[in-house]
């Protein structure tokens, strides 16, 4: 093996594998889940299952990405996104870390529901 390639795996080795991985990871999808395996939240279960598939491919590296993909998306303080879900049926509160391009699922109801929290504690 030539010196040039050994350098060049060592280079690669050396950079950690989340360096290569530009889409984003979902934690809680189960929170997903248990939402529209309620009865009465069914209708949710596609339009979230297209966030979701959406999410896991987006590269949101800031607020100013998911606004630029999602101009419907609210941006709060300290990393909180309100998402509007199936036509403004459903909102989805998430908080992401943005330099590891993680996004967790904090809340998903009604909007009578969200009414009642508060996203920035949640």
């Amino acid at each position: 093996m030539s010196f040039f390639w050994k350098i060049r795996i060592f280079c690669f080795a050396t950079v950690p594998i989340r360096d290569y991985i530009v889409f984003m990871r979902i934690i809680a999808l189960s929170t997903l889940k248990n939402f529209w395996a309620a009865p009465a939240y069914a209708d949710a279960k596609e339009p979230l299952l297209a966030w979701y598939r959406f999410a896991l491919n987006a590269d949101w590296a800031s607020p100013a990405n998911i606004k630029a993909d999602l101009r419907s998306a609210s941006i709060l303080r300290d990393g909180r996104v309100i998402f509007n879900i199936a036509g403004n049926k459903y909102r989805l509160a998430v908080w992401i870390n943005y330099p590891y391009r993680v996004v967790y699922i904090r809340f998903v109801g009604t909007h009578a529901q969200y009414d009642a929290i508060d996203p920035q504690t949640i």
